[in-house]
């Protein structure tokens, strides 16, 4: 009887809280018809897959009205050229076949960019729901600073240590390449960053799930442009480019308070 009645209470509780929950949500919407502010502002982070590379930001949306938001975010990524491939090495180890660490031919350098962004977003369309999804037009644009990093491979050799550290810079990097050959992976190369200043800018759709809940769940889909003050090194034997242009989607998950 004990653990039946402490059940009742249990089930009572949950019911009880969702009834305040939907109270609240109906309260808000009630708000926001009549104009009010719902939340002043918003924190999300989000990972970026760009149809040349990848990027992980943090962003702070500041509410100005209903319908217009101020963006403030960071973003770190990597921008990789469309003829990268990456290829396996193997090398013998007490008569086992092993493989090593993959490398991709050609690379002189790794391309990172840090993009401090400003911008808005407007809201186009939506439900006025708790579950409704809110459409969303982005604007923003900023500085950013590209860092070359050099790519090194690790070259079996005769030395105590079986291997040597080798800079691709030129084609005679490459003609040191054989089967055994592997990579380095983040280890190398981080002294000799070379910064290259440029701008950017986007546009994108921005799907805004739950838009009265205060955990933030949405989906980004847009455009980017980039433009450096040189090209960027990033292959070899290849033609390296000054200004970049893809799409890319977004998954962003945050707070509203």
């Amino acid at each position: 009887m004990f653990s039946f009645a402490q059940g009742n209470q249990a089930a009572k509780s949950r019911a009880e809280k969702k009834q305040e929950r939907k109270a609240k949500i109906e309260t808000m919407i009630r708000q926001q018809e009549e104009g009010a502010l719902i939340y002043d502002q918003q924190i999300a982070a989000g990972l970026r897959i760009n149809t040349d590379g990848w990027g992980m930001f943090y962003e702070k949306g500041i509410f100005k009205n209903i319908n217009l938001t101020n963006l403030f975010s960071l973003e770190i990524g990597e921008k990789k050229h469309p003829k990268e491939k990456k290829l396996n090495s193997t090398f013998q180890n007490g008569g086992l076949i092993q493989f090593g660490n993959p490398y991709v031919f050609g690379k002189s350098n790794i391309f990172y960019q840090l993009k401090p962004t400003v911008g808005q977003q407007r809201v186009i369309g939506g439900k006025t729901n708790k579950n409704g999804v809110v459409v969303q037009w982005l604007y923003a644009g900023g500085l950013s600073l590209g860092m070359e990093r050099p790519y090194y491979l690790r070259i079996p050799d005769n030395s105590l240590e079986g291997f040597k550290l080798v800079q691709v810079k030129n084609e005679d990097a490459l003609n040191e390449i054989n089967n055994e050959t592997q990579g380095t992976g983040l280890r190398y190369g981080w002294n000799q960053l070379k910064i290259i200043p440029g701008i950017h800018a986007k546009s994108a759709i921005r799907f805004d799930y739950g838009r009265f809940n205060e955990v933030v769940t949405a989906l980004e889909v847009g455009v980017n442009l980039e433009a450096y003050s040189r090209k960027i090194n990033i292959m070899l034997l290849t033609d390296n480019r000054q200004i970049f242009f893809n799409s890319y989607i977004s998954f962003l998950f945050g707070m509203r308070k």
